[in-house]
């Protein structure tokens, strides 16, 4: 993560401390307004708005969270990226809920030391991750006691899906240290099935996602790791300053990622050698699932930290084949490797195919790679704006989707920096960014235009999206390291006409149906989004499918392409609304609501 060269002390010199990141609430700053490498010109920033884009109601809400890096002034090198969390409806009320990932003291650590030595359990006093229910009136209520999902690992993100198919979601627990799957009992309780499912990868995980690889309609779970780390592999370095600061990812080994494939019986089979996946390791931190090559099979994409992006492309056969430098993927297109942390999919440009967007280190760019239909891509970054209003910041969580309502995907980056530049004052905090995006395909610079809450200055790494009152529009919650979480609520969104699209797999497939496609047809314009909640960073978000439609007042088709095959197809669907409909040949459980709209 850290692009600079990095001196070693030998000395064992006396330790600089770490101070915690200030919290400023309502404080609003300058946006930098970079000149693009395309010939210098400045990115079109948006007017000001008389109404916030978004408000921050987290206190209000409360969501009364503050997460624990677990920094005493050892530098300890988990403790600088970590802050995750999960949007799922656990109780299928068709409410979104929140669950906040806790890290605290850094397992084997001075600042840990006596209270949980290695990779043990945890001690009375220890943080945990917390719950909380969403109630429906703009509030939430903790239920972490109740549900029994207060992990106490060194937290590190989550993720989230039904993978037993029994209608109700799940939720797995990334830590540095072993993982956690909390299997949904209904009723709002979950149990710890960790060890009977056999996916508690004792990496530092950094990334997941539930996907269907061989096509049996079990969710299969693939987990990126970053590097192999302990307390005792660490050692004094300096930063760039010439001070006392983390180190450099490279000082450590790359961890090799996991794939488990699903049994359907509850247990998961480690598969990483027989599929290939082990062939190669690199540091990674962001993982998404998608058909990149529009074969029909899902492949992986892996950000890596200041190494080569992985592309790994499904055989059919059980087996993938990592193809991201032959298929533009791997580097920027100066053919360096970048600090890849966050990645969004998703076909911001309409042609059909899947594009993916990174987000990466101060000084670098975050990336648009465009693919060309057949799971070829090319670094289009300066060509749609995305490379000067990006360079002064280092992004971690990110995301499309059309804050505005216009019809137009938009891009919300989580920022917060890795080090502190080249003064003493060890301030890491940075504004978050939003990005609106122009019918040409390029995009302008909305951060100063959406108010206050997206310009709080604040060490932010992961951000979730989804519509959590059931407005129409698209929130964000955004986790913030040392520091509270946020709640952006979206004020504008719904302004212009609407459709949330809510699968059901009803047994045949998982609740959620992830991977199926759904297309809107309109007033001569179409949109296609796929269930995909997986992506953004340490995060999983909304699984429904949010649609809005600009100017356009109606809805005259929709097609779903379930991820097993089926197809269904309506019409006279009104605007406005959230559609739920069931996979052919599914069931409606006897509670929730996961029915279809016939």
């Amino acid at each position: 993560m850290i692009s600079r060269p990095y001196t070693k002390l030998d000395d064992g010199s006396a330790v600089m401390r770490r101070p915690l990141v200030l919290v400023s609430i309502g404080l609003a700053v300058a946006v930098w307004a970079c000149g693009e490498a395309d010939g210098g010109a400045e990115p079109r920033a948006a007017a000001p708005s008389p109404t916030p884009i978004f408000v921050e109601r987290a206190s209000e809400a409360g969501l009364d969270f503050i997460h624990q890096s677990g920094a005493t002034g050892e530098y300890n090198y988990p403790e600088l990226l970590v802050g995750g969390g999960a949007l799922l409806d656990i109780d299928d009320d068709g409410l979104l809920d929140i669950y906040l990932v806790q890290s605290g003291p850094v397992p084997g650590t001075a600042g840990n030391a006596g209270i949980r030595p290695a990779f043990g359990g945890p001690p009375a006093d220890r943080p945990g991750n917390r719950l909380f229910r969403n109630l429906g009136n703009g509030a939430f209520e903790d239920a972490t006691a109740a549900a029994g999902v207060g992990d106490t690992g060194y937290g590190a993100g989550a993720t989230a899906a039904d993978y037993d198919r029994d209608g109700l979601v799940d939720l797995y627990v990334l830590n540095v240290g072993p993982n956690r799957l909390y299997r949904n009992l209904g009723g709002g309780a979950f149990e710890d099935a960790t060890e009977r499912a056999g996916v508690g990868d004792a990496s530092w995980s950094s990334g997941a996602v539930f996907f269907d690889y061989d096509g049996d309609l079990d969710l299969d779970l693939f987990v990126a790791n970053y590097v192999v780390w302990s307390a005792a592999r660490e050692r004094p370095c300096l930063g760039p300053n010439g001070l006392r600061n983390y180190c450099n990812p490279a000082e450590y080994p790359p961890a090799p990622d996991t794939l488990y494939r699903n049994e359907g019986n509850g247990r998961f089979v480690d598969v990483s050698e027989a599929a290939g996946i082990r062939q190669v390791a690199g540091p990674g931190l962001g993982v998404v699932a998608a058909d990149f090559d529009g074969d029909g099979l899902v492949d992986l994409y892996v950000a890596n930290d200041q190494a080569v992006n992985h592309l790994w492309l499904n055989q059919g056969d059980g087996a993938f084949r990592e193809d991201a430098l032959a298929r533009g993927a791997a580097l920027n297109e100066l053919g360096q490797p970048e600090a890849g942390m966050g990645i969004a999919v998703a076909d911001p440009d309409g042609d059909g195919d899947l594009d993916l967007f990174l987000t990466h280190l101060s000084g670098e760019t975050n990336t648009f790679y465009r693919n060309d239909g057949a799971g070829f891509f090319v670094d289009a970054t300066d060509e749609v704006r995305l490379g000067g209003v990006s360079q002064p910041y280092t992004g971690f969580g990110a995301s499309w989707f059309d804050y505005d309502g216009d019809g137009v995907l938009d891009l919300f980056i989580a920022n917060g920096k890795v080090t502190p530049g080249d003064t003493a004052a060890f301030d890491y905090r940075e504004p978050n960014q939003l990005l609106r995006g122009l019918a040409s395909g390029s995009y302008e610079d909305a951060s100063t235009a959406a108010g206050a809450a997206v310009e709080l200055l604040e060490v932010s790494r992961a951000a979730a999206f989804g519509d959590l009152d059931n407005d129409g529009d698209v929130d964000i919650l955004v986790v913030n390291n040392e520091g509270p979480a946020r709640l952006l609520r979206n004020e504008v969104g719904n302004a212009a006409p609407w459709l949330i699209v809510d699968l059901c797999g009803g047994g045949i497939l998982d609740r959620s149906a992830i991977g199926s496609r759904v297309t809107v047809r309109g007033g001569g314009r179409s949109w296609t989004r796929d269930v995909r909640p997986a992506q953004s960073f340490a995060a999983a978000n909304d699984p429904r499918v949010h649609f809005a439609f600009g100017d356009i007042p109606g809805v005259d088709h929709i097609e779903v392409h379930w991820s097993h095959g089926g197809v269904t197809e309506r019409s006279g669907v009104p605007v406005n609304s959230i559609l739920r409909l069931l996979a052919p040949g599914g069931a409606a459980p006897a509670e929730g609501v996961c029915r279809d709209a016939d």
